[in-house]
């Protein structure tokens, strides 16, 4: 019986180091998914920017949103930009730490039209990536994409003429972050 119990016990533990290991891997794999199919509007991360540019014209919109939990603010610098497809966009938003304390966030992104997620691509981004800003710090971050020129042959994108890229920004040290992000917390995975 003692080493029935022994099993068991060492089965439970390793079980919930796993679980607790799952956990940690929930953010970036979640980014890694989305980012590779566009998955909810997601852009992709690419690395090199596109060397066909089409002569459909897109206007990118900018939107940028802040948690409660987090006393910034937070705002894209232009309104819109206008890309051929396949053309490198640039644009830049900024981020000011309100608070008296050095507060960490962490921006989560998508696009609307959601069917345009595919072929948003972004080249560089904040995004997942943890930014730390100091008390009364304003810091701009740039954001560099492109549209894929393969938009053109989707049928069902050929009513798009404006993609709107919005963030928000989340407290990063938040203990309830995953579940702000929509994403599985280690309690629910372990029920």
């Amino acid at each position: 019986m003692v080493n029935r119990n022994r099993k068991t016990t060492i089965f439970m533990s390793a079980l919930a180091f796993f679980m607790l290991c799952v956990s940690f891997a929930a953010v970036p794999l979640y980014k890694i998914f989305c980012q590779r199919t566009g998955y909810g509007g997601t852009p992709k991360l690419v690395i090199n920017p596109c060397n066909n540019i089409s002569s459909r014209i897109i206007k990118i919109r900018f939107n940028a949103d802040v948690h409660m939990d987090l006393p910034w603010s937070f705002k894209p610098l232009q309104q819109e930009v206008v890309v051929n497809c396949g053309q490198t966009g640039l644009a830049f938003y900024e981020v000011e730490n309100l608070g008296n304390i050095p507060f960490v966030g962490i921006a989560v992104y998508n696009v609307t039209p959601e069917k345009a997620g595919p072929y948003f691509n972004k080249i560089h981004c904040f995004c997942f990536e943890e930014q730390t800003i100091m008390p009364h710090i304003k810091t701009v971050m740039p954001v560099q994409f492109y549209i894929d020129p393969a938009i053109d042959d989707d049928l069902n994108l050929k009513d798009v003429q404006t993609i709107t890229l919005s963030y928000t920004f989340f407290y990063a040290k938040d203990p309830n972050i995953l579940q702000k992000l929509g994403l599985p917390s280690i309690a629910a995975s372990i029920r």
